[in-house]
């Protein structure tokens, strides 16, 4: 089975946390944080500012280490590393993702997810 690395960012300002609905694939429309691939020769913290530099033109400090997920979608095997993010320059916009919204802790359990999402959403009850 084939595997992917990717990063995730979960950004949090005013106690309120930035999430998008994807934009394509089988899980459009399903809600995630938003990341992507890492490129080969890149920390985990560098490919996480990259990507949401790339998808929503913004730079971030990378913070706190959450988690890491492994989950098995049907074609491949996902390796998805999470960190808490803060804006520092910029204004979130969507260049890759249908929709995006702020919200609390407890809406978080509202959404539809992506499978290897909601063990990030999990993850973030218990550290909260």
């Amino acid at each position: 089975m084939k595997s992917i690395e990717v990063v995730a960012g979960v950004i949090v300002r005013d106690e309120k946390y930035f999430v998008t609905a994807r934009g394509y694939g089988d899980y459009k429309g399903f809600w995630e944080f938003p990341g992507g691939k890492m490129e080969p020769g890149e920390s985990r913290e560098q490919a996480l500012a990259r990507e949401l530099k790339e998808e929503l033109a913004v730079e971030v400090e990378v913070g706190r280490f959450i988690c890491t997920v492994e989950y098995d979608y049907p074609a491949f095997h996902l390796t998805m590393h999470c960190f808490f993010c803060t804006v520092v320059r910029g204004e979130l916009t969507l260049l890759e993702h249908e929709a995006a919204k702020w919200i609390s802790l407890g809406e978080l359990s509202a959404l539809e997810w992506c499978p290897a999402d909601v063990k990030v959403v999990e993850q973030l009850k218990c550290i909260s």
